[in-house]
């Protein structure tokens, strides 16, 4: 008898994977929604590590979110999530991680005070949006970009209840900013879209935006 495709093997499994997503949505709800503080969710590059100067803005957003009162919920991983993580866990603050389960990467970095470990980019995502305040966009790539279009979009088409997204610092985010700017003059998109992300400059003005929205 000759076998299944493994197309056909992989549809069979699907059932199956219903429980899977379904459990890892239960956990990440159940392990956000008991964390008393509000929750920022912070997104850059883990190809910029220590001694990068996005490592070292990512450490200061982190420390000063925790000193204001804010958790912070981060892809758990190396370089700059690692430097928001790290933040805030050394200033004693709320530190969580999303972990995503990859081939090559990653493990969730040593500064967490809740870490979650994910099988599912979809589910992390929701989790992300789920319990935030605020979004925060450091230097970052493909996975930043990732992120920050997708909230942009909920946000715009009402999908979700609208919340700052911040990009920090303006000088990295400049280039996509003119673009979008240029957007707006094609007529692409709605002038009043381009106030949904508030460049920023230094982590004082994201909790200091905060704080005038809370």
């Amino acid at each position: 008898m000759a076998k299944k495709p493994l197309i056909d093997q992989l549809h069979h499994e699907d059932a199956w994977r219903l429980f899977r997503i379904l459990a890892e949505f239960v956990e990440g709800f159940e392990t956000l929604s008991e964390i008393e503080v509000p929750l920022v969710s912070v997104f850059g590059s883990a190809r910029f590590g220590e001694g990068h100067p996005a490592y070292a803005l990512g450490y200061r957003l982190g420390r000063t979110l925790a000193e204001a009162g804010f958790g912070v919920v981060t892809g758990g991983g190396g370089g700059v999530m690692e430097a928001v993580n790290r933040g805030a866990f050394e200033a004693g603050g709320v530190s969580v991680g999303l972990n995503i389960e990859l081939p090559h990467e990653q493990k969730p970095n040593p500064y967490q005070t809740h870490t979650l470990t994910l099988r599912y980019f979809f589910v992390r995502k929701v989790l992300f949006v789920r319990y935030a305040h605020a979004f925060v966009f450091l230097p970052g790539g493909f996975g930043t970009l990732d992120e920050l279009s997708e909230v942009l979009v909920l946000i715009q088409t009402e999908k979700v209840h609208p919340f700052p997204v911040f990009a920090l610092d303006r000088g990295y985010w400049q280039g996509l900013l003119s673009w979008m700017e240029s957007l707006k003059e094609q007529g692409a998109i709605d002038p009043k879209d381009l106030a949904l992300l508030t460049p920023l400059d230094s982590p004082e003005e994201v909790v200091q935006a905060l704080k005038g929205v809370s």
